[in-house]
C-alpha cells in the first residue's frame, strides 16, 4: 500500500472483519517517502505485489492483493527445517529507500517514524504472518521471506534489528524488522512465521512478547 486508496481498500476489509484469526498478520505496509515514488507493482491491501521470484524487482506482478483471511502456515511446512534457520545478526546497514517516511497514516491513525532505534524497548502482543504474504513486496522494497527472521514494526526505522522474547515460554529470537505494522492498539510487532514457529507462537497466533532493539557490535 502506497497511498490513501489502498488504505482505504484495507481499512473496509479491516472494518467487517474479525481481528483475532491465527496468523492474522495485523499490519499494512506504510506509504512510500513523500516524493518518492513506490516500487514497482505497488496496490493493494497488503504489501505491493510481486512475484516471489522476481527478487524484489522486475514488472509488476497481477495476483491478487494479499488478504489476511486467506494467511495460514506453508502449505508444504517439511520444505524448510524451521529450527535450522539462524537468527538475524545487526550489521550496519543504510536505510531503506521506501518505508522510512517522518510520518504515515494508517487505519485512522498516524505514525511518526523514529529518528533511531538506539534504546528502543517495549512489551506488548505480537502476531504473525505467512504463506498469503510470502513473495510479497514489504514496505522496505524487499520481497517477504516468511522463511527468513524478519519483521514488521509501525515506526522503527527500516531496518532495525530487534531481539523478540515470549514472556510465556521464554524463547527468543533475533528478526530484522523490514516492514510496516502491526497497526492495533494490543499489538507491537508482526514476526514472520519461522520468528513465530521459533517463538512457539503458530498455533495460539499471538503472544506476551518483549522486544529490544539491536545495535551492530
Amino acid at each position: 500500500m502506497r497511498g490513501a486508496a489502498a488504505l482505504g481498500w484495507a481499512s473496509a476489509i479491516l472494518a467487517v472483519s474479525a481481528c483475532t484469526l491465527v496468523g492474522y498478520p495485523g499490519h499494512l505496509p506504510a506509504p512510500a517517502p513523500v516524493g518518492e515514488a513506490p516500487p514497482t507493482g505497488s496496490g493493494g491491501g497488503g504489501p505491493a505485489v510481486v512475484g516471489a521470484s522476481a527478487g524484489g524487482g522486475g514488472g509488476a506482478d497481477l495476483r491478487s492483493p494479499p488478504d489476511f483471511r486467506r494467511d495460514r502456515p506453508p502449505t508444504n511446512p517439511s520444505d524448510v527445517d524451521l529450527d535450522t534457520i539462524s537468527d538475524a545478526v545487526p550489521v550496519a546497514e543504510p536505510r531503506a529507500r521506501y518505508g522510512n517516511m517522518a510520518q504515515y497514516e494508517a487505519m485512522g491513525r498516524t505514525y511518526r517514524t523514529l529518528s533511531t532505534s538506539v534504546g528502543y524497548q517495549a512489551e506488548g502482543t505480537a502476531s504473525w504472518y505467512g504463506e498469503e504474504f510470502h513473495g510479497r513486496r514489504t514496505s522496505s522494497g524487499e520481497p517477504y521471506d516468511m522463511y527468513a527472521m524478519t519483521a514488521a514494526h509501525p515506526t522503527l526505522p527500516l531496518p532495525t534489528y530487534v531481539e523478540v522474547v515470549n514472556l510465556d515460554n521464554g524463547r527468543r529470537v533475533v528478526v530484522r524488522v523490514n516492514d510496516r505494522g502491526p497497526f492495533h492498539a494490543d499489538r507491537i510487532i508482526d514476526v514472520s512465521y519461522a520468528a513465530a514457529h521459533r517463538l512457539a507462537m503458530i498455533g495460539r497466533g499471538t503472544a506476551r512478547v518483549r522486544i529490544r532493539a539491536l545495535q551492530p557490535g
